[in-house]
């Protein structure tokens, strides 16, 4: 899976881009706030993927009303061009060989990429919240009717909160309180039931990349953790759905008291210990580094076993944040599919892996 050419216009800070890529390494060198994170994160929203923007308006450059993208790429054998067009005020139009796309979900079913930017280097010490957005980042990409329950539990929950905030100068919105209520257990039980497998393939990948990264010293281990009444989160949504359900009827009261949506998917956490020792509480920094990138090296090799190809893999000034040992761990862990590294002038990577390098200034290749 490769892309081979992106055009942008009033994307982030480019005017206009036109770039042709390198099959296998392409290296971004530049200086910082000069467009070299815009670059990739353009890639990954071609897979259905922003890692920084909750909106696509902010991806629309400053002053007009339109952003476009558009990406060559080849995946699974065959050639596609797709294309995304950004509006201030309007949805946003996708389209796969000229044929309009329904969500970024299909974009997803297209084209994978993996992201790892120095703020994943902490993915361990953070809050359940970051842990959760790197499982959703990956299922979107492998499960588009995970993605479509994503939107919906997150639209449910918006009105949930808005309901239970303001009932008690409007007791009567309680009355639709069930409905909301009910429609997240649908969703909900979707997400569970996903999240819970592909961390059980998580399990079965990324202890391995663990114990090589650190020399076979280090044993890492991962546990799924969501609501309390799920006997059984790897079983069928219908199953979960009811469990999900009686959990919430047991909270209601607990959440009009508190105004709050209490329970739910949206509290998950993917637990994470090093030699029987919880991570976030015990590890160290080294320690942390390693677990972070030994998951997305492990969700890496979990799309490569999908589609049979690996996805693209996006690396955003992650190795000037490492040692020496783990920057030779991981440029000998990328080799076998396309890799983006953006990185300052003085890195010389270019010199280290080969492939072309395109020089960011100002929004502009130089």
């Amino acid at each position: 899976m490769r892309i081979d050419a992106l055009e942008l216009d009033f994307f982030r800070n480019y005017v206009h881009l036109e770039a042709d890529f390198d099959p296998a390494v392409n290296v971004i060198c530049g200086d910082n706030a000069q467009g070299k994170t815009n670059l990739l994160e353009a890639i990954a929203y071609l897979s259905g993927v922003s890692h920084r923007a909750r909106y696509d308006k902010e991806l629309i450059q400053f002053g007009v009303d339109r952003a476009f993208l558009k990406g060559e790429l080849t995946a699974r054998g065959r050639n596609f061009v797709l294309e995304a067009e950004l509006h201030r005020g309007q949805r946003k139009a996708l389209r796969s060989n000229g044929v309009k796309l329904k969500s970024a979900a299909e974009l997803s079913g297209i084209f994978q990429s993996v992201l790892f930017c120095p703020e994943d280097l902490y993915l361990i010490r953070e809050g359940a919240a970051a842990r959760r957005k790197f499982l959703d980042d990956c299922i979107c990409q492998l499960r588009p009717r995970y993605a479509e329950a994503l939107a919906e539990y997150r639209r449910l929950y918006e009105h949930k909160t808005r309901i239970l905030r303001d009932s008690e100068e409007k007791p009567s919105l309680l009355d639709t309180l069930d409905e909301f209520s009910l429609g997240m257990a649908k969703a909900g039980a979707v997400l569970i039931h996903y999240r819970a497998h592909f961390v059980k393939r998580l399990r079965e990948t990324a202890p391995a990349v663990h114990r090589d990264f650190s020399g076979g010293r280090e044993q890492l281990e991962l546990r799924y953790e969501t609501v309390s009444t799920v006997t059984d989160p790897e079983a069928a949504p219908r199953e979960i759905f009811a469990q999900l359900l009686a959990h919430q009827e047991a909270h209601r009261a607990a959440e009009i008291a508190s105004r709050q949506c209490l329970s739910g998917p949206h509290k998950d956490d993917l637990i994470v210990e090093i030699d029987g020792n919880l991570a976030k509480s015990f590890a160290s920094q080294g320690q942390t580094r390693t677990a972070a990138l030994s998951l997305k090296l492990a969700a890496r090799e979990i799309f490569q076993q999908d589609a049979g190809e690996y996805p693209v893999l996006l690396l955003d000034d992650v190795l000037s944040e490492l040692d020496p040992r783990r920057q030779e761990f991981v440029l000998n862990r990328i080799q076998g599919g396309q890799v983006f590294i953006t990185c300052c002038e003085d890195d010389r990577l270019d010199r280290l892996l080969g492939g072309k390098v395109f020089r960011i200034a100002e929004g502009r290749v130089i």
